[in-house]
């Protein structure tokens, strides 16, 4: 039969205070990755905008309303936007608008040329890989426009 040694389980309650220590610190890695990597802002004037809801939701039906589509790609340092109506024909008009990263609130602006009827092209280099989101507006005809927000991937 061995003796009895007090010293012998001192270590037990190091045990859970280094696990405790080990949960604690993970979380303040965590913690600090979340607020320096997302602005914390996802739409500007939050509450003007939600107090203005209806509103939102009735552009929104105007622009289902008109059947317009668009199709956006960014290759070979282009971003091109094809426009169509219903019928899969071209909308004409001049778009505006924006390539900007999601979490940085980095925004290029864009100058766009119209090589042919609902086709528009603007050159752009995001200098960047990783995804972009195009934020554009079609001033069509009748006074009619379309909001367009489409997310690409840069090479």
């Amino acid at each position: 039969m061995t003796p009895f040694d007090p010293n012998r389980g001192k270590w037990i309650p190091w045990v859970f205070v280094g696990g405790m220590g080990v949960v604690v610190l993970v979380n303040l890695v965590l913690v600090f990755a979340a607020l320096s990597s997302f602005t914390g802002v996802t739409v500007g004037q939050s509450y003007d905008r939600g107090r203005a809801y209806n509103q939102v939701l009735d552009a929104a039906q105007r622009q289902q309303a008109l059947g317009w589509s668009a199709a956006v790609a960014l290759q070979d340092g282009a971003l091109s936007v094809v426009v169509r109506d219903r019928e899969g024909l071209p909308v004409p008009g001049r778009i505006e608008g924006v390539l900007q990263r999601p979490l940085e609130r980095k925004a290029l602006p864009l100058d766009f040329t119209s090589p042919g009827t609902g086709r528009f092209r603007a050159d752009i280099a995001p200098g960047q890989p990783g995804q972009w989101e195009a934020r554009l507006t079609l001033h069509g005809p009748g006074q009619q426009t379309l909001d367009i927000r489409q997310r690409v991937i840069a090479p």
